[in-house]
């Protein structure tokens, strides 16, 4: 296999790239200044050295704390309980939320051995527990598949079962997001209603 065959087969790995675009990637990228390629390569070989997970929410973050866990101008109240870092960026982009983050890593999916210990589920009742009653309401944002369901009913459970001095209301985002939906294709107007119309688990 040679460098061009190698490239593309590195791209064809990455979601939603096919064998086809991948060989039109690198292609592409044969074309262009090789200042751009160098650039290119250097900024893909040092992603995963300069960003890393938040210490607090999981984000993916140059910083850490991430810019949203580090502003004190947010809602301490609201705690908004995500599958994955991507779906942050989605919810800050419709501009209305503007309480704190936590980011699960995945879903429970038993078939796919994906239990409590492999996500973020412990540090999140941790948050709660260590927030002195500022947390007044967490936000269930999975995504409304029988993953994102099963999930958001096990962290109602898991919540409840603390023993907090206020109980915490747990809530989760309206149906008007489709069931089998992705948050990440979901349009600004739809969120938003979601995130309005949200009720308690």
């Amino acid at each position: 296999m040679n460098a061009f065959d190698e490239l593309a087969n590195n791209f064809s790995r990455l979601p939603g790239i096919g064998k086809k675009s991948a060989i039109r990637m690198v292609n592409w990228l044969l074309k262009q200044d090789s200042l751009y390629v160098k650039q290119f390569a250097h900024n893909l070989g040092s992603l995963q050295d300069k960003i890393k997970p938040c210490s607090i929410c999981g984000m993916w973050t140059e910083e850490d704390p991430c810019l949203i866990c580090s502003n004190n101008l947010r809602d301490k109240s609201q705690l908004c309980v995500v599958e994955q870092s991507q779906d942050v960026s989605t919810i800050e982009a419709y501009g209305e939320y503007k309480g704190f983050y936590h980011v699960l890593g995945g879903l429970l999916n038993p078939l796919e051995g994906i239990g409590p210990n492999q996500l973020s589920i412990q540090p999140l009742l941790n948050r709660i527990k260590t927030a002195d009653g500022q947390i007044k309401e967490v936000i269930i944002a999975t995504n409304p598949t029988v993953q994102g369901d099963t999930t958001a009913l096990y962290l109602n459970q898991a919540i409840s079962q603390l023993q907090l001095k206020e109980p915490v209301k747990v809530t989760r985002l309206a149906t008007g997001i489709p069931v089998g939906g992705d948050l990440e294709y979901i349009d600004k107007r739809t969120l938003s209603l979601s995130f309005r119309g949200r009720s308690q688990i």
